[in-house]
């Protein structure tokens, strides 16, 4: 196994590969990279078990430099290791190279490195599946859902299916809902697909963060395939594998209220500033938690802190309909809902004080289409 390669180019696509890979894995070889060269190209793979990541260099590719000389196949561990040696490199391009020891050699400009090598053969397959039936989606679209539903998922294990986002299609919209039982987050979005495309998934919100990572700017089509337990996402020169949650994920419809008592519209840099203002005192007490106030046409943020102290904070609105009302909440989760929306306005939809609200686009025509549920706390005062 023999190869010269562009050393930036080959670091592009290990940093890639590198989301994949993890020390905490319990299968020892999978703290390596996996190389695979055959006439044409050279493939880059990572995984830990969860999800997998093949990243390619072609040869045709004049910015790759790529000359191969030998095909073959090798593992090294660990692969930070090989990655921190490509990065120092002083030389545009290195050669590497694999001896019938299995002893890996690097060599470039002044510099040469040996280092051990495992035999590919141990490396587990990835999973196969039928891409004769997948479907594309708009990279910047796809992304931005992800951004606007993964705040929600859970982090703890007790309940393993909401630390994943549900994704469906059907009759040509894209849905996708995550919710950790405190708060919802939830877009939908028609999609060019075939007619006839339907399905229900749970993607794990840590594959979906990884891969929002690899999906860059200039690329405006994935590929999406599915498989039983699986689904891999395919851009031109990578593969991204995820394993999918299994279970049956909760009928989220009916958590998401259809009427308000108290509707504000309200500049979404204006909110998060006061909120960002407010949760300076909840962060520091014991308990995070800020309580919105709307009464006699005003209103107000504040956070009482025995330990600490106290804040008001006056809140510009654009526009206040309904009754009087005071809900405590986590100023994080309302935090992470307003960086969801781009620049422009929200309107808050409030019942009472122990009912969940809801954040919508102000003036939108369907206010399912997105919409980000927020659980109020229950405080000692009952307000």
């Amino acid at each position: 196994m023999k190869f010269t390669v562009n050393r930036l180019e080959l670091l592009k696509k290990l940093r890639d590969v590198q989301l994949a890979i993890s020390n905490k894995t319990t299968i020892p070889i999978l703290t390596g990279l996996k190389l695979e060269v055959t006439k044409n190209d050279l493939k880059i793979t990572g995984s830990n078990s969860d999800i997998s990541i093949e990243a390619k260099l072609f040869a045709e590719d004049e910015e790759a430099e790529l000359e191969i000389e030998e095909t073959g196949s090798i593992v090294l561990q660990p692969a930070r290791f090989f990655a921190d040696i490509i990065n120092k490199l002083a030389d545009d391009t290195f050669t590497f190279e694999v001896n019938t020891q299995l002893q890996a050699s690097i060599s470039s400009a002044n510099s040469f490195f040996t280092i051990n090598a495992l035999d590919a053969a141990s490396y587990p397959y990835l999973p196969e599946i039928d891409t004769s039936e997948s479907f594309t989606l708009p990279v910047i679209l796809l992304k931005k859902v992800i951004e606007q539903t993964v705040i929600a998922v859970s982090k703890h294990e007790s309940r393993p299916i909401l630390t994943g986002v549900n994704f469906s299609i059907q009759d040509g919209k894209l849905k996708a809902v995550a919710t950790d039982s405190h708060r919802l987050s939830q877009r939908i979005i028609p999609v060019a697909v075939p007619e006839d495309l339907s399905f229900q998934i749970v993607i794990p919100g840590n594959s979906l963060t990884e891969l929002s990572k690899i999906l860059t700017d200039d690329i405006e089509e994935v590929s999406v395939a599915l498989a039983e337990n699986q689904i891999l996402f395919m851009t031109e020169d990578t593969h991204f594998y995820s394993r999918l949650l299994e279970g049956n994920y909760p009928q989220t419809d009916q958590l998401i209220p259809n009427d308000s008592s108290t509707e504000i519209d309200v500049n979404v840099q204006n909110l998060k500033g006061a909120v960002s203002r407010t949760s300076l005192l909840s962060h520091a007490g014991k308990n995070n938690v800020v309580k919105l106030i709307v009464e006699d046409g005003e209103i107000q943020l504040t956070s009482n802190s025995p330990e600490v102290g106290y804040v008001e904070e006056d809140v510009q609105y654009d526009n206040l309909d309904g009754a009087e009302i005071e809900i405590s909440f986590n100023p994080d989760y309302l935090r992470d809902a307003l960086n969801t929306f781009e620049s422009g306005k929200v309107t808050l939809k409030l019942i009472s004080t122990l009912r969940p609200f809801v954040i919508v686009p102000a003036g939108a025509e369907n206010d399912h289409d997105f919409i980000q549920l927020i659980t109020p706390i229950r405080t000692s005062t009952g307000s």
